[in-house]
């Protein structure tokens, strides 16, 4: 597929900074708040966005705004622990699951893409707090399970709604440019269909 044009990009990148910096506040969501949209940030930034430099920068980001939360937010920092540095790799497996995902994907295989990365960057996630964050006097494989099981399909089925929301945008836009090139083409047809006769007529 041809690659986006600069404003393309730019554009893209401005609505996932805001869609981070808007929903990462609150992580779980509320009645004033939509859940976190972090991780369907990260895999639509590795799709389009692609490059090493912006990953750097979203998780910049990502790091910033809960620093913001705690520090001013009055948001618990109950999360904030040594294995926060997990979140790089965790973030990673979204980013470059979507850089393998690509631009060209099909609706279905791009949700394929996005379910594998969301799991697995769950998993890395909620198992390095579990078991290096310090918060669990006596840790142990029935309970982490119990924990993945309780807390991984609302991240991992968040990610997904985003996605999915995504992805219908993208191809609604998608349609709507065919449509209008087969539009305009299908006009320039037809006025070159009527103005032949007419320069036929004035050769005779």
């Amino acid at each position: 597929m041809k690659a986006l044009s600069r404003t393309h990009n730019a554009m893209i990148l401005i609505l996932l900074v805001a869609c981070m910096i808007a929903t990462r506040f609150k992580h779980f969501g509320d009645a004033m708040h939509l859940p976190d949209a972090s991780m369907a940030v990260l895999f639509i930034g590795g799709i389009y966005l692609r490059r090493h430099l912006a990953f750097a920068g979203f998780v910049t980001l990502a790091v910033l705004v809960d620093w913001i939360s705690v520090n001013y937010a009055g948001v618990s920092d109950f999360c904030i622990t040594p294995a926060y540095a997990f979140l790089l790799p965790a973030y990673a497996v979204l980013w470059y699951g979507g850089r393998a995902c690509g631009v060209g994907r099909s609706f279905f295989g791009s949700l394929a893409f996005g379910f594998v990365a969301a799991c697995l960057s769950f998993a890395i996630s909620n198992g390095g707090f579990y078991w290096l964050g310090g918060r669990y006097a006596n840790p142990h494989v029935a309970e982490y399970v119990a924990r993945l099981w309780q807390w991984g399909p609302l991240f991992v089925r968040t990610t997904m709604a985003y996605l999915v929301v995504a992805l219908l945008v993208r191809n609604a836009v998608a349609y709507l440019v065919k449509s209008g090139g087969t539009m305009e083409t299908s006009s320039g047809v037809h006025v070159a269909t009527e103005v032949a006769p007419t320069d036929k007529q004035g050769g005779r």
